[in-house]
């Protein structure tokens, strides 16, 4: 590819003052490298949007990697054809997974990415439930919360990304009980309809702790947390002794303008002789081989239902974060970045 080519990148604009708005991002045309030896470049199919990035843009670190720099582009998980190789083990035609989403065209090391297979799903799933989004949801639950057959768990945000796969994993992983909080009556009744879960919260309806106590009246045994707050408040009211918490975000910290629960109600921790874990999900790949062949199964048997919104273009793909974080989609957020890729 000549010198020449450009290709269309969103860039950090300046670090919000609160909520981010559109206006904080850009988007710009910038030249394309040349490759060096052991690169590739990919045009991209899908990129993700999550909401892990919300910390990155502020300076301060409530996240697991770098924060975004104000002036550059973004960057996350994408999925896309190799069109140019300079590496003989990735050639052209095949599809890759790497972490430089948030432009069309990526010039990336062959030694940051990974294979995926569009034989044995979409090229979208390779970011939803056979990603990484698929991959934090089962390390949390089978490593970090250690799920046995026949626990009750509830998981928060469960009709979002991570959230609607570790519901359904707990069900296929035995639990014999799952219910999920959502936002929203239509994600509500998604949730029993669609995800097969026992029971639903709605929390813009109804307290979450009334709620939790509605749908798991005999309590629960594991918490998968992706919310923190009083999500967490009212698990920690409603665990068994000896439960289990994974905790795998806390999206309410951010942007939060009232009161937010006293740290005082973690006595329930003690008193009932809880396990409260965080984790990162990086730090568990050699459990992604079992992840991988497990989840690919349970998808080719229809065990699995996949939720995904996806977004179109470059250009959309600020307005699918910011939807993201406002709670706008279903399972996955994805911005398909080459339109002539299906679903």
């Amino acid at each position: 590819m000549a010198r020449t080519a450009t290709t269309r990148v969103v860039t950090l604009a300046r670090r919000p003052g609160g909520q981010p708005q559109p206006d904080d991002f850009s988007i710009d045309e910038v030249l394309v490298p040349e490759l060096a030896d052991g690169q590739l470049l990919v045009r991209n199919a899908f990129m993700s949007v999550d909401p892990s990035m919300r910390g990155r843009l502020e300076e301060t670190e409530k996240h697991y990697t770098t924060n975004f720099q104000v002036g550059q582009p973004l960057d996350g998980s994408a999925v896309g054809r190799v069109v140019q190789s300079a590496d003989p083990a990735f050639p052209v035609g095949v599809c890759v997974r790497h972490r430089l989403g948030w432009r069309e065209l990526a010039v990336v090391d062959a030694a940051a990415v990974s294979l995926v297979d569009e034989a044995r799903a979409p090229l979208s799933q390779w970011l939803g439930v056979l990603g990484q989004t698929g991959f934090t949801a089962y390390v949390g639950l089978v490593r970090t919360a250690e799920l046995r057959p026949g626990d009750a768990v509830f998981v928060s945000a469960a009709a979002g990304a991570v959230g609607s796969a570790a519901a359904q994993f707990a069900r296929l992983l035995g639990a014999s009980l799952v219910v999920g909080s959502a936002g929203g009556g239509a994600k509500a009744s998604l949730l029993l309809d669609e995800l097969g879960l026992d029971g639903a919260v709605d929390y813009r309806s109804e307290p979450v702790r009334e709620g939790l106590a509605r749908v798991a009246p005999d309590g629960i045994d594991v918490y998968f947390d992706n919310v923190g707050g009083d999500h967490l408040v009212a698990a920690l009211d409603a665990l068994r002794p000896e439960g289990r918490v994974a905790l795998c975000g806390m999206i309410s910290q951010f942007d939060a303008t009232g009161p937010r629960p006293s740290i005082d109600h973690l006595i329930l921790a003690v008193l009932k002789r809880l396990t409260l874990r965080g984790f990162i999900v990086r730090d568990h790949e050699d459990l992604r081989p079992e992840f991988e062949a497990r989840t690919g199964a349970w998808l080719r048997s229809g065990e699995l239902v996949s939720k995904q919104t996806v977004v179109d273009g470059i250009e959309g793909a600020v307005d699918g974060f910011l939807g993201m974080l406002t709670g706008s989609n279903v399972g996955k957020m994805l911005v398909r970045l080459d339109p002539t890729v299906a679903e």
